[in-house]
């Protein structure tokens, strides 16, 4: 029995020696989770609980220069309501009144919303969604709801902000554009992302039931700083010009893909950009920036460059007599053949460029630089022809011009053939700012795709022009080069888009793509630029195998939307012939000058309303009321130092703050 009874009082002393064990391991563990490990634990407790949300800052703004968007970063909101944190006084207070403010905005029935966040209560659902994708100012009206106006803690009110990024002229430049996403970095977007994407801030935010996440207050831990705004030289009315005039073209010829460039002769500023392919339904969208990135061989409109080489080199002259014979002529065992059936026979090499005889312009070369070919590649390199760009948009294709050094790449027929656009490759922007050079007397300027970089109003970085080449040839040169370009079309390949009101000036293209397949295809391209005695503007329009049974000849194809753009800028603004000196006005026009003076003045007795209007209309019309008028900025009028309805006085000065 004693020894039974000692048993037990072992078993009682290991048992509670080891609660005693278990009991100081306890109390370590506490110890240690409290004071020793304590800040570790609890931060590890607070990174399931309580976490840092990334709020993504505005990105800047896209503008063309006249200051309509291109692209912006619109803020949308997502509304969930705490239905659990209100007071039940608070609660059924205000319910019908929330209800009827919901059904008024969202549009479903007033008993729909109650009875939606009544369920929402009773079910004691902290994170009830209400509505999506809310504007800004959507976003402050809901706020100030019944209920909601009490906040976060006694109203239940959570808003969850993000960016979405919209483009408001919709598809026209989306390539130019660009984007900076999952798509990757493409265009202005891309390339100029450091600018535009702003600085991230942070929320916090605690987790609840079901993995869902609720914002601990209303304010941002950090506040994001939204990026900076691009102003880029893109001209709204001529880009909206451009791309329905390519598009329409694209659809008439059934085409696979085509572009067209605008460019400011003498800065280089790009006005309108297209690039539209075709998907499989047949529609066509901004699909690749073919301007930019598509290298091709270039066809005819490579001939103003032979010849400038051969006319500077004083080989020939415009008046140089060349046999072209019955249009055949054979380089080893190819042959160069000409468009018109039967050749030219004899012709001067001005009439080569303006009716663009292959078999001319490959004899030219061949009879002065067949035996250095050297010579004539270097020219061409001398001027810029076959250099990239360096362009700020990535993605630009490589220009590709043989050299007679490389054996491998160099044939017997290579000279004879590149004289006229093939062998060669160059990207349409990069045959552009040639064609732009002529235009400009020689300078040679880099294609600019922005103006500026602001921020708040405020100037940051501005872009002037870039010059690559001061002069890529003689004055001389230019001049003959002009006024063949300009006889192209009025009695060249070009006579189709003739016009004697406003004349142009340019050169067609007709290459082969994919000549060396059973199945023949073409690239039909123009390059000009107009008025033809005064460039303002150069352009280039390429467009990718049209439905050759329809028409393909550069001519044809893509000449008709260079005049379409020319006419239609021209009709936006008209340029008129300046009159020097009148030695006597007409009485009649005196009278009825002064006649329409008196009425401007009698009908404005007091100073009309001028904002959104054009402010070049603006200042005419203050003028013509013999009003003073100063003025910053360009586009539209934003504001006016004269407010409208106050009685117009002559002798004041009126400023303008244009957009």
């Amino acid at each position: 029995m004693a020894i039974e009874k000692k048993n037990i009082l072992n078993r009682l002393y290991l048992l509670a020696g080891g609660m005693f064990l278990f009991a100081i391991a306890i109390t370590y563990k506490i110890i240690d989770i409290q004071f020793i490990n304590g800040e570790f634990y609890k931060q590890k407790a607070e990174k399931l609980t309580v976490r840092d949300f990334e709020i993504k800052a505005n990105r800047g703004n896209v503008y063309t220069s006249d200051g309509s968007l291109l692209a912006t970063s619109v803020s949308k909101f997502d509304i969930r309501m705490d239905a659990v944190t209100i007071s039940n006084e608070h609660f059924e207070e205000n319910i019908k009144d929330l209800s009827q403010s919901l059904s008024q905005m969202l549009g479903k029935p007033a008993g729909y919303y109650e009875n939606y966040i009544r369920k929402a209560r009773k079910a004691k659902n902290r994170y009830l969604l209400i509505t999506r994708n809310l504007s800004y100012n959507e976003y402050l009206k809901i706020k100030a709801f019944p209920i909601f106006k009490l906040g976060i803690y006694k109203g239940g009110f959570i808003a969850e902000q993000r960016t979405v990024r919209e483009h408001p002229i919709g598809k026209i430049a989306e390539r130019a554009v660009g984007y900076d996403d999952y798509r990757g970095k493409v265009g202005i977007e891309g390339n100029f992302y450091e600018f535009l994407r702003g600085k991230n801030g942070k929320r916090l935010k605690q987790r609840i039931a079901k993995g869902q996440w609720k914002p601990l207050n209303d304010n941002n831990e950090i506040e994001p700083v939204d990026g900076r705004d691009i102003i880029t030289t893109i001209d709204l009315d001529i880009q909206d010009i451009a791309h329905h005039a390519l598009l329409a073209q694209l659809e008439k010829f059934e085409a696979e893909h085509g572009t067209v460039v605008v460019m400011e002769t003498k800065t280089g500023e790009i006005k309108a950009i297209s690039n539209l392919g075709r998907n499989r339904e047949g529609n066509y969208f901004e699909r690749l920036n073919y301007a930019v990135g598509e290298s091709h061989e270039p066809g005819s409109t490579f001939k103003l460059m032979s010849m400038i080489v051969a006319l500077e080199d004083k080989v020939i002259d415009t008046s140089t007599v060349i046999d072209t014979g019955d249009g055949k002529y054979k380089v080893y065992n190819r042959t160069v053949r000409d468009s018109h059936r039967g050749g030219y026979g004899k012709i001067s090499a001005g009439r080569v460029f303006e009716l663009s005889s292959n078999v001319g312009v490959v004899k030219i070369i061949e009879k002065y630089y067949g035996d250095q070919p050297q010579k004539f590649i270097d020219a061409l390199r001398k001027m810029g022809v076959g250099n990239t760009l360096n362009l700020p948009i990535k993605g630009e294709g490589v220009p590709k011009l043989p050299n007679p050094s490389d054996k491998n790449t160099w044939y017997g027929t290579s000279l004879a053939w590149m004289t006229h656009g093939y062998g060669v490759s160059m990207t349409p922007m990069q045959t552009l700012t040639f064609y732009n050079a002529v235009a400009n007397n020689g300078e040679m300027v880099k294609p600019q795709f922005i103006k500026e970089i602001r921020t708040q109003n405020r100037l940051i970085e501005k872009f002037d022009k870039i010059i690559i080449n001061p002069k890529i040839c003689s004055q001389e040169t230019i001049d003959k080069m002009k006024g063949l370009m300009k006889n192209v079309v009025k009695n060249g390949t070009a006579t189709n888009i003739y016009n004697k009101n406003y004349e142009l000036a340019g050169k067609t293209g007709t290459c082969q793509a994919e000549y060396w397949t059973d199945k023949t295809e073409y690239i039909s391209s123009f390059a000009g630029y107009f008025p033809a005695d005064n460039p303002e503007y150069s352009c280039i329009v390429v467009i990718h195998k049209p439905n050759k049974k329809i028409g393909y000849y550069g001519n044809v194809v893509a000449a008709p939307v260079f005049k379409q753009i020319a006419h239609k800028i021209y009709t936006k603004t008209p340029i008129l012939d300046q009159i020097n000196k009148i030695d006597n006005s007409p009485e009649l026009l005196t009278q009825n000058f002064e006649s329409y003076n008196q009425l401007a003045i009698k009908k404005y007795k007091t100073m009309p309303d001028l904002k959104n209007m054009n402010g070049m209309d603006a200042v005419a019309l203050l003028e013509n009321l013999g009003i003073k008028v100063t003025f910053k900025g360009v586009g539209k009028v934003l504001s006016q130092s004269v407010k409208a309805g106050e009685k117009l006085e002559t002798n004041k000065t009126i400023q303008l703050t244009l957009s």
